[in-house]
């Protein structure tokens, strides 16, 4: 890690002193500030030291890959909707978008809460569903190719929700109970989910780019473009308080 040492920047400060000496109360207050920002300095480079220490021996990683993590934390991502499902306003001050799969128990849990924020906030966020099954999960691909197939029919979002409760026992037999239950064209429905070539592709560009603006699991939401580690209530009632 490249710094300057404690007495180069000891003597830069004591340079920024000199040049306001009239206000900073004559030699003996320049000392005094000298002296406590020498201090400071140490302790910072102390501290930084001890933060390197933990990184290379309990995580692995150097300060230079620790940075670069915080850098895609905090990164704004160009996300495009393309032809995924969308729901809310048309211009809102928040747009959440939701990397996520069908046998995700996580995602089956905070389903409901992502619910309940549109029905609150219908005019002031817009929601995005992006698919993202993981690969260990061996029904996810096919609960995605089905809830297509309801998009399709324009009742995304309501197959979305009835088929949450469902995760841990994903099958065919469930998806046309659902799509059953939300009204959906059976016909179409099981001619649409279909699990082809083009099905595929359609879901692996979602995937791509989940990969590529760093999802590292499900369910994985942006807000804004950024990802939110720490997904909430809480937080998107934050986020529009600061929005207005």
């Amino acid at each position: 890690m490249k710094r300057l040492s404690i007495a180069a920047m000891a003597i830069c400060v004591a340079g920024l002193v000199a040049c306001n000496q009239a206000s900073a109360g004559g030699s003996f207050n320049q000392q005094a500030r000298i002296d406590s920002l020498e201090k400071k300095v140490a302790e910072l480079e102390s501290n930084m030291e001890v933060v390197a220490y933990i990184l290379e021996k309990r995580a692995g990683v150097t300060l230079e890959d620790a940075k670069k993590e915080m850098e895609d934390a905090n990164r704004v991502w160009d996300i495009p909707v393309d032809d995924s499902p969308v729901f809310g306003a048309k211009n809102p001050k928040l747009t959440i978008v939701e990397f996520t799969e069908f046998q995700c128990p996580y995602c089956s849990r905070i389903a409901p809460t992502v619910k309940e924020l549109m029905d609150k906030y219908p005019n002031d966020i817009k929601f995005v569903y992006k698919h993202f099954p993981l690969s260990f999960h061996a029904n996810a691909r096919s609960a995605a190719a089905s809830s297509i197939a309801a998009h399709k029919q324009g009742k995304f979002w309501e197959y979305r929700y009835a088929l949450a409760p469902y995760s841990n026992r994903l099958s065919d037999s469930i998806y046309v109970e659902v799509a059953k239950s939300v009204g959906l064209d059976i016909e179409k429905f099981n001619k649409d989910r279909v699990l082809d070539e083009a099905m595929e592709a359609r879901i692996q560009k979602d995937f791509d780019l989940g990969a590529k603006v760093g999802v590292q699991g499900t369910p994985n939401f942006y807000i804004n473009g950024k990802r939110q580690d720490r997904f909430s209530p809480e937080l998107v009632e934050k986020l529009l308080k600061e929005a207005k």
